[in-house]
């Protein structure tokens, strides 16, 4: 039953979401108020927000994993929510939810004309773009999806590198990056129903912690292809193996056989990038994977995958990475060091 003196919160669930991210947004945002007074005093408090899964009918469903997914009211059950929250709707990189969810995203339309913020998480951007609320505004989302907002939704502007799109909050928006940054968004939540206070104590209940390097240090480069090009894409074959060669592009338009504006105009159009910049795409990928898995030294990293000036290298590293090639190192290379032996009971392949 709805508490009308607590702020109002739906989760907008499907069975393309992840059950991680759904309740873990709701393990989170239901603990506000209630657990920290028990883990400090023996008394737990009272919830302060009146939160709910709401989904396209209320009858229960299995999510992405198979998971059950019992809703606690269907969309349209409740005429006002203080806020929405998306959760990711799984589709493949290539595919834009096109007329999937058209019902449920006039909804979304319609609570946000009547003052609830919405927001979303990962994938969940593409349903808020689909809906409308995204043409002309930034937004976050998974790094993967970038190529697809550029190609399906010209009139959004993917920021890639963001974990919480906030410059839009005043118009009743909040969009946030892939997956664990669902975590940013519940505390900025919080701190926007409950206050700072709650937010910061929510944090020292769960060990949440903000993604404050952003997304781009996660991104790996997504190498598509286009069957309908087969001289490009015997191109990105070749350059796949040869990444390191001097003067990269002017060997591919060798191999390609075509003028080099030809070349470039076909390369560009099937990949959506310029040869040098996928080159460089790939070269600093490679070099990801070294400093993750290697203490080979950062300039000879550099050299390996094609750049003789340790200074370009670096800088290049950070613009795309959001890190230095040390800072690099630290984040990832501690994760799951190998220690030269197999897991017990695995054998080594």
């Amino acid at each position: 039953m709805t508490d009308p003196h607590k702020p109002r919160v739906a989760l907008f669930v499907a069975p393309e979401s992840s059950p991680a991210i759904v309740f873990g947004l709701y393990d989170v945002l239901g603990s506000v108020g209630a657990v920290y007074p028990d883990m400090t005093t023996g008394k737990p408090g009272d919830s302060l927000l009146d939160l709910r899964i709401v989904a396209a009918q209320a009858d229960p469903f299995r999510c992405f994993g198979d998971v059950l997914i019992e809703p606690a009211a269907a969309i349209g059950d409740q005429d006002a929510y203080d806020v929405i929250i998306v959760c990711d709707l799984y589709t493949p990189i290539t595919t834009a939810p096109r007329g999937r969810f058209a019902r449920e995203a006039a909804w979304i339309r319609e609570m946000h004309a009547r003052g609830s913020l919405i927001a979303s998480v990962c994938t969940g951007s593409l349903l808020v773009a689909e809906a409308g609320l995204l043409d002309g505004r930034t937004c976050a989302g998974h790094w993967a999806y970038a190529d697809l907002f550029g190609s399906e939704y010209p009139g959004v502007t993917f920021d890639g590198a963001a974990i919480l799109v906030l410059a839009t909050e005043a118009d009743g928006v909040i969009t946030a990056g892939g997956v664990t940054a669902w975590q940013d968004l519940a505390l900025h939540v919080i701190a926007r129903l409950c206050g700072p206070e709650h937010a910061i104590r929510t944090a020292k209940v769960h060990l949440l912690a903000g993604h404050q390097d952003g997304q781009l240090p996660y991104a790996a480069m997504v190498r598509l292809t286009d069957p309908s090009d087969a001289v490009i894409v015997r191109c990105q074959e070749w350059i796949a193996d040869n990444y390191a060669t001097d003067n990269p592009v002017a060997a591919m338009v060798a191999t390609s056989g075509l003028l080099p504006r030809t070349f470039g105009r076909r390369f560009r159009a099937a990949t959506g990038r310029r040869p040098m910049e996928y080159v460089h795409e790939i070269r600093i990928d490679e070099a990801r994977r070294m400093l993750e898995s290697s203490s080979i030294a950062v300039d000879d990293v550099g050299y390996s995958v094609g750049y003789q000036d340790p200074t370009f290298f670096r800088r290049l590293f950070k613009r795309m990475t959001g890190l230095t090639p040390a800072a690099y190192r630290r984040k990832f290379a501690t994760i799951a060091p190998y220690s030269g032996r197999p897991a017990r009971g695995l054998a080594a392949g």
